[in-house]
């Protein structure tokens, strides 16, 4: 019997929004008197808002492939239908290509999660399930798990999560390295249930001693781990509380049990408790709001959505923020009696009760921001392949660059949702600040970055219409040529493909470093061809010195007097004036009066130290970055700002960075556009290793240009989008979220194409003019400072010939000279 005293309005003070949302912790004394408390419209009021506070308007659930890997098992639950014996069974074991085969189907249907669930140790008790492992090649149960894991993981891309029973630490240790997460459902913490005429009676491995030693070492040994509680087995409201208090103990100390399920008994045919009252909806509902209340507004509680048919707006309103995995190929073996809910029935009834169906991982977004404590160097790359920046799942397929990526199932993933249209109060607030031009925060920024479902819609439909404010129906571009003059570099930064230096090698291309006449002739060419800009930009050359940048400002002066010249990245700045011995503003002063008309923001990659010291450790560090486009600012210079986006960086990191540019600009007004370059995976060596994510999703791209357009609004108005990176459905998502200018033609790219693009290296203005015309815009032809081209430039840019082919010189120890000795005469050239 319950011990504790107290009445009802005591609990109901602890549950009615009172202590509870204030962030006060339930102690254990408060949590067991919930028990006494039967107002169920108070609790579950209570767990909604608690669940609010951290999970918002998302409710999760991960797409997975569910693996019967062997029913045999030593325990006899009275429940289960699950463990059978060797004759009711065509095989003790699922063959392995069996598996794989599952895998591959699951993969190609969307699904990120292989999901192992076996018998406990069936090896113990039955003959035929040693002689499958003998023939099989191995001792035990966990060791063909973890064989056929390892095989799952490196050959589908799935990811497993194993529910192998109790483990000892050794066992926890070899299957960490093949899995993402594990479970193993505690049930109940009473050992009442193991006495005879009880539902655990009979089953070793039900002892709650036994199981919760096996949740304490999966914390020692930081395995993201899944549990919870089985209700309406005989255990009582109080004893349901313990078994919750029990976990709650256990993740106190090792903060690795990443969701608490809520699973309701379903009496099943031909089971010993086939006649047993399953509990009501209530009893549900109270267990759930409890669950929530007891561990907090972070935790993730789930409840099967299978297991509660026609009533799943009410489990959410308990206080749920998960309905587990969800399997588009595969029954569940456990409830075979229950069919998954199809995914698009789960998405209305999510939204019915106003929220958003988001995927997960099988393991959290928490645990995956988090990788060097939670995952094996082995699963880590799998995980990274499939994450997000939030460590959400990429639901989509697209890779910036990458023209056979933007699928169908990409352009809908950006769509709006059916029949949900609730808007999260705190981003309404925070777009109407943007809009008004007022004062926000970092924290306002990451929040818009977070923004999923309506809230993303929202969020891109209120930027665009800041966009037709600004700049109305026009969208403009640049006939511009990129001239890259070397790709030797001896900085090593670990996402770029384009740079080559000893350890680079095996990257695309060859080291090369251009002539000064090389330099001339592609000018020259761009003039005749229409453009009004050339930019240029290269590696470090070790040999580069700050003479070296001028004498190529003196080579484009001679070559074409009038072309504009934007070159220069703020590391080139940093570096000229170093090798010259001259402070930055000093240098940059010479680069201007040699002809320099405006500075490249790049090299900015995330203005946030923290990522810079993985991502470039020897780079400009961000108040280098900073100090050299202010100085240039100071100088009279305009330049750009980027933002390199989509690798290991996460949305604070984002808003850091537009938070930098714009405190930059409230002081300068220097910059001319925002420049939003996501990364570009397939080449880069970070990626390669295994280190980086995929690239942005396609929502976060889209999304990555209406904050930067809301967020600067008033400061910056122009947010340029990368056709090179984004390609034609990209840039077409991205100007109907925020952006206005299409950025060059560019004539040559490298540097993204080095990263293993392939959309190609130049948009001409006919080609640029008819994708703008498209989306019933209006393309405007304009110089680098946004002035309209003049009518002799754009009607030479539509009668351009071909280009010639471009001479890439081997690179040398030494530099190329890049000061032009020899130059045909201006009216023999006939420019």
């Amino acid at each position: 019997m319950n011990p504790l005293s107290g009445t009802l309005n005591e609990v109901r003070s602890v549950v009615l929004l009172k202590d509870l949302l204030t962030g006060e912790r339930l102690t254990a004394v408060q949590a067991l008197a919930l028990v006494q408390c039967d107002d169920i419209a108070a609790l579950t009021e209570a767990a909604g808002a608690l669940r609010d506070q951290h999970h918002r308007n998302v409710i999760t659930y991960s797409r997975k492939v569910f693996i019967p890997l062997t029913q045999l098992c030593r325990d006899v639950c009275h429940y289960c239908t699950f463990a059978q014996t060797p004759r009711h069974i065509p095989q003790p074991y699922m063959d392995i290509q069996q598996v794989l085969d599952l895998c591959h189907q699951g993969a190609e249907a969307g699904c990120q999660e292989a999901l192992f669930t076996l018998g406990e140790k069936p090896e113990l008790r039955y003959k035929a399930a040693r002689e499958a492992l003998a023939e099989l090649g191995f001792a035990t149960t966990l060791d063909y798990v973890q064989h056929v894991a390892e095989r799952v993981l490196n050959e589908t891309g799935l990811l497993p999560h194993i529910n192998a029973g109790c483990m000892t630490a050794e066992e926890i240790a070899k299957l960490r390295k093949t899995s993402a997460s594990m479970g193993i459902m505690l049930e109940s913490a009473s050992p009442r249930l193991c006495e005879k005429g009880m539902p655990h009676y009979g089953s070793p491995d039900k002892d709650p001693t036994v199981r919760l030693k096996t949740i304490e070492l999966a914390g020692e040994a930081a395995v993201p781990f899944t549990s919870g509680i089985l209700i309406g087995i005989g255990e009582t409201r109080y004893e349901r509380i313990e078994s919750l208090l029990a976990l709650r103990q256990l993740h106190d100390r090792f903060g690795h049990i990443q969701e608490i399920i809520v699973q309701n008994f379903r009496a099943k045919e031909n089971t010993r408790m086939s006649q047993a009252p399953e509990p009501d909806l209530d009893e549900l509902l109270w267990s759930i709001a409890v669950a929530r209340l007891i561990f907090g507004a972070e935790m993730n509680i789930q409840a099967p959505p299978n297991l509660s048919p026609g009533v799943l707006p009410q489990l959410i309103d308990a206080g749920i923020n998960d309905w587990g995995g969800v399997s588009p190929l595969t029954p569940d073996h456990v409830n075979p009696e229950a069919p998954w809910p199809h995914l698009d029935n789960l998405t209305r009834e999510t939204a019915t009760a106003g929220k958003f169906l988001d995927q997960r991982l099988t393991i959290y977004p928490a645990y995956v921001c988090n990788p060097e404590r939670w995952l094996d160097n082995a699963v880590r790359p799998a995980v990274l392949e499939l994450s997000d920046s939030e460590g959400f799942a990429k639901r989509d397929t697209w890779t910036p660059g990458d023209a056979q990526s933007m699928t169908d199932a990409a352009i809908a993933s950006i769509n709006n949702p059916v029949g949900l249209n609730t808007v999260s109060p705190d981003i309404v607030a925070i777009v109407t600040r943007c809009e008004s031009k007022e004062t926000i925060s970092e924290a306002d920024i990451t929040r818009l970055f977070e923004s999923r479902g309506p809230d993303f819609f929202y969020v891109t439909r209120h930027a665009d219409m800041l966009r037709q404010q600004v700049n109305g129906e026009q969208v403009s571009y640049a006939v511009n040529r990129n001239i890259n003059y070397t790709n030797v570099c001896y900085y090593k930064c670990q996402f770029c493909a384009f740079s080559k230096g000893k350890a680079s090698e095996n990257l695309r291309g060859r080291p090369y470093d251009i002539s000064a006449e090389e330099i001339a002739r592609r000018c020259q060419e761009a003039w005749r061809r229409g453009a009004t800009e050339v930019c240029m930009q290269g590696g470090i050359h070790p040999d580069y010195t700050g003479q070296t940048y001028l004498d190529i400002l003196q080579t484009v002066k001679s070559a074409v007097p009038n072309m504009h010249i934007h070159a220069f990245s703020p590391l080139e700045v940093w570096q000229g004036a170093a090798t010259s011995g001259l402070e930055v503003e000093e240098f940059l002063r010479q680069l201007q009066k040699a002809g320099l008309n405006t500075l490249p923001g790049t090299a900015a990659e995330i203005l946030h130290d923290e990522v810079r010291a993985k991502l470039c450790p020897d780079k400009l560090n961000t108040s280098e970055w900073l100090e050299v486009m202010e100085a240039a600012h100071r100088v009279g210079f305009k330049t750009t700002a980027t933002i390199m986006y989509g690798h290991i960086e996460r949305p604070v990191h984002w808003a850091a960075h537009i938070m930098h540019i714009r405190q930059l600009q409230q002081r300068t007004g220097g910059f001319t556009e925002f420049v939003p370059l996501p990364y570009v995976p397939m080449e880069a060596p970070l990626y390669l290793k295994g280190r980086s994510r995929r690239g942005p999703s396609l929502r976060e791209a889209v999304l990555m240009h209406a904050v930067a357009r809301l967020a600067l609004h008033g400061l910056i108005d122009n947010i340029q989008v990368s056709w090179v990176k984004m390609g034609e459905q990209g840039i077409a998502a991205c100007l109907n979220a925020g952006a206005n200018d299409l950025g060059g033609t560019l004539m040559n790219e490298s540097i993204t194409r080095a990263a293993g693009a392939s959309y190609g290296q130049e948009w001409p203005p006919e080609v640029m003019e008819t994708r703008i015309r498209e989306l019933s815009r209006v393309p405007r032809m304009r110089t680098t400072l946004y002035d309209d081209a003049s009518e002799e430039r754009f009607e030479t840019a539509f009668k351009a010939a071909g280009l010639q082919k471009i001479e890439n010189s081997a690179a040398g120890k030494h530099q190329r000279s890049k000061r032009l000795e020899n130059l045909a005469p201006l009216s023999v050239l006939n420019i």
